[in-house]
């Protein structure tokens, strides 16, 4: 049995940390020589910046590439013709965007982790589901990007979908009226991205008697928007629960880069990696591993890419590592919070290193 075969069989978030570790640590190099095999230009990138270390000894010395890289670069360790989409991160417009390409292998690694991660919060059956978006979202070609694949991919854990949103962003209220009346009595899933959950969703419907209380709301992205309203994680929990009696809430970090591994959030507010995934932080300026409550750039490693080398990338996100192995029956692993963004220059010089040793 593989590494991510044992870590799948497991419970999700089940695994504590330094058991974890071994096991990624085996999974993690045997993706580094696959990678090295059939990516050209990482098996450059591995020769130039790590001295053509394929082996590492432990986690931290897995070669990582900064996530920037494939806003710039074709990585990809598949065939063209096997490449089953090629997935965009989000940007603002003019803004290069990651490109990930993804075969089928991949895919199907990167759903099978998802249902084994939301499994944890939503139960084993599939939930009805208020998507807090509108079906244009992916209808849209313009907006099919990070978002659209989100919701996309968020709907199969879901069934007899209801759009709370109408192509305007405007509140369907006959949709959520009518949702609530149908399924309101029982556990049901909510999603939507944060942002587009609190100013479209929240803003709009508060003050009008509406009941959430079993309903389960998985949200992601938009923090930025947030704290510039001030609007931090435990008011934005606190008012949902307030307004409309919802308890049940799990934000979660996750990115294009690494689809599949998405670090919920546990009761303590703070995010863990599924079992096949883990969370390092580095010094900005020596980028050594720092220890548990210092804060730098947060560092993500999965086993689920092998169609392009995704499984180890240092973020453009700062964080810290608050907890280890917290609550045995619920959440296990390095618990870190999500602090902002780096500065783009903070992160040059590591993209530099990298550029270099790809042009040698």
């Amino acid at each position: 049995m593989t590494a991510l075969q044992t870590l799948l069989s497991e419970a999700p978030y089940s695994v504590p940390a330094e058991r974890r570790s071994a096991l990624l640590l085996q999974g993690l190099n045997d993706l580094t020589a696959h990678h090295y095999a059939h990516s050209r230009q990482y098996e450059r990138i591995v020769r130039g910046a790590w001295a053509n270390r394929i082996t590492a000894e432990c986690i931290e010395d897995v070669p990582y590439l900064p996530v920037s890289l494939f806003k710039t670069t074709d990585l990809r360790s598949v065939r063209q013709e096997d490449v089953r989409m090629t997935m965009t991160s989000s940007g603002t417009t003019g803004q290069a965007v990651s490109r990930i390409a993804v075969d089928a292998e991949t895919s199907t690694l990167q759903q099978r982790a998802l249902a084994n991660s939301l499994s944890h919060v939503l139960g084993g059956k599939r939930l009805p589901m208020l998507v807090i978006d509108t079906a244009d979202v992916f209808k849209n070609p313009q907006l099919m990007s990070a978002r659209g694949a989100g919701v996309l991919g968020m709907m199969r854990f879901g069934h007899d979908h209801a759009f709370a949103l109408d192509p305007q962003l405007a509140p369907d209220i006959t949709a959520v009226r009518d949702f609530l009346d149908k399924h309101g009595s029982k556990p049901f899933f909510m999603f939507g991205f944060t942002f587009i959950v609190w100013l479209q969703f929240y803003e709009e419907l508060k003050g009008l008697g509406l009941d959430f209380s079993n309903g389960i709301l998985i949200h992601s992205g938009g923090w930025k928007k947030m704290v510039e309203r001030a609007i931090g994680n435990e008011e934005f929990r606190a008012k949902f629960l307030q307004e409309f009696g919802l308890r049940h809430i799990h934000n979660f970090y996750g990115m294009v880069e690494q689809l599949g591994s998405i670090f919920l959030e546990g009761a303590d507010g703070l995010l863990y990696p599924p079992n096949f995934s883990d969370v390092l932080i580095r010094c900005p300026e020596t980028w050594r591993v720092l220890p548990y409550g210092e804060m730098g750039i947060i560092q993500v490693v999965s086993l689920l890419p092998r169609s392009y080398p995704g499984h180890s990338l240092l973020t453009e996100d700062l964080g810290v590592i608050e907890a280890v192995d917290p609550e045995p029956r619920r959440w296990m692993g390095h618990g870190v919070r999500v602090v902002g963004r780096m500065k783009r220059a903070e992160l040059r010089g590591c993209s530099d290193v990298v550029a270099t040793s790809m042009a040698a």
